[in-house]
């Protein structure tokens, strides 16, 4: 394991977040298996990463009540009512725009039915994060979200934001980077920001760092 990772481990533990380390994409799976129980409750935030390791279909075995966001057919009454019945999960899935070598967790959504969940609600929390989301610090973080994240949700989304179209957050080509400047679009992504660092409760959080690049 990279020494860089190892910091960011001992950091999350130190935040009584729970921390795992796998390899590969192929191994997040079975780990899920061994830390959920047949039967919970589960659901997931918006997450390129759950798909790549193959987590939703693991949800969607028959083995969890899986509350489906992507579901076909649902209308965005159906998809809200989801959103409001995660706060009571057993189990809430989804990535984190970045981490930390201080072991604190950055995250950016537009409707912050993810952020919120991440705050407060579910019994438990699972991250699954690639290690191309580790970062310095918090301005490194930001940095990364209207670098990176935001623009590529956007193009994949197609998304009308400045950012889609110029690789990079209108901030920073004002000279503005702070963390809540942006765009006027009003499909704007990057609406609520949260940063979790130390837990109260031990371990409710829990991130599974897998050695490969995931996400956006």
């Amino acid at each position: 394991m990279d020494s860089s990772v190892q910091k960011v481990m001992d950091s999350l533990e130190a935040n009584n977040i729970k921390p795992y380390f796998v390899k590969t994409k192929q191994e997040v799976a079975p780990l899920v298996a061994q830390i959920l129980n047949p039967g919970d409750v589960v659901t997931v935030g918006g997450s390129a990463s759950l798909f790549e390791t193959g987590v939703i279909d693991h949800l969607r075995s028959g083995r969890y009540t899986f509350l489906d966001r992507y579901a076909p057919g649902l209308t965005e009454e159906d998809i809200d009512e989801i959103y409001c019945n995660a706060m009571k999960a057993d189990a809430y899935f989804c990535s984190s725009n970045a981490v930390t070598q201080n072991g604190e967790l950055y995250n950016v959504d537009g409707k912050a039915n993810r952020i919120g969940a991440i705050a407060y609600g579910p019994k438990t929390v699972i991250m699954v994060v690639g290690t191309n989301k580790i970062v310095a610090d918090l301005d490194a973080a930001i940095h990364r979200v209207k670098t990176i994240t935001a623009p590529e949700i956007c193009q994949r989304r197609n998304i009308k934001t400045y950012c889609r179209e110029k690789g990079h957050c209108r901030s920073i080509a004002n000279g503005q980077p702070g963390m809540t400047a942006g765009c006027g679009s009003p499909e704007r992504v990057c609406c609520s920001y949260l940063v979790t660092g130390k837990q109260r409760t031990k371990d409710r959080i829990k991130v599974i760092l897998v050695d490969e690049s995931l996400g956006y």
